[in-house]
């Protein structure tokens, strides 16, 4: 049975490192970064919200032709909303895949500190770009709220596995993410 896995946290706690992890050790795994399908929509800037609506229909869209096809998909998302878990958790459902919801966490303090470090060296486009939102959406203060909303989906969602991060172990997480699949 093909597994949907979603890594939501707060920007910089490590999901996408993870889920390449976890596409490198998984043959025809799919990376479904999201952020990425949205930096493919041509003048997303613009309109960014409009545009991060339509990545997400994109992203469920592959999602479920990867699925149906009987290879794991992961999705590295920051996600303090329930509407697109939910959407995610109903597609697997529908083509027969498992849903494994992961929420990667570290105190807010650390959250912030390792999003402002990676800011301030930002060279991968993907992190360039999330400086960009972070700035444009209210600065670190914005960053603060969106991890007190996470919080809020975490209490909603009770099957949701918590992977504790800690700085500089990637393999610690990752191995914790492989025991919560069972």
């Amino acid at each position: 049975m093909p597994r949907l896995l979603l890594f939501n946290g707060p920007p910089a706690c490590g999901k996408s490192t993870l889920a390449q992890h976890y596409v490198d050790d998984h043959p025809l795994a799919l990376n479904l970064d999201v952020d990425r399908v949205r930096s493919l929509i041509g003048r997303w800037r613009d309109d960014p919200h409009a545009a991060g609506l339509l990545a997400r229909q994109v992203a469920l869209a592959a999602a479920r032709a990867h699925l149906a096809s009987g290879h794991d998909v992961v999705v590295p998302q920051f996600l303090a909303r329930m509407t697109f878990i939910e959407q995610l958790e109903r597609l697997a459902r529908e083509v027969n895949a498992s849903f494994h919801e992961f929420v990667l966490l570290d105190s807010k303090e650390n959250a912030l500190r390792r999003f402002a470090e990676r800011a301030r060296a930002a060279v991968d486009p993907a992190h360039v770009e999330a400086r960009e939102m972070v700035e444009r959406g209210g600065g670190f203060d914005d960053l603060s709220v969106m991890y007190d909303r996470l919080m809020t989906v975490i209490a909603a969602r009770p099957a949701a596995r918590i992977v504790r991060i800690e700085e500089g172990e990637v393999d610690l997480a990752y191995r914790a993410v492989l025991r919560g699949l069972g």
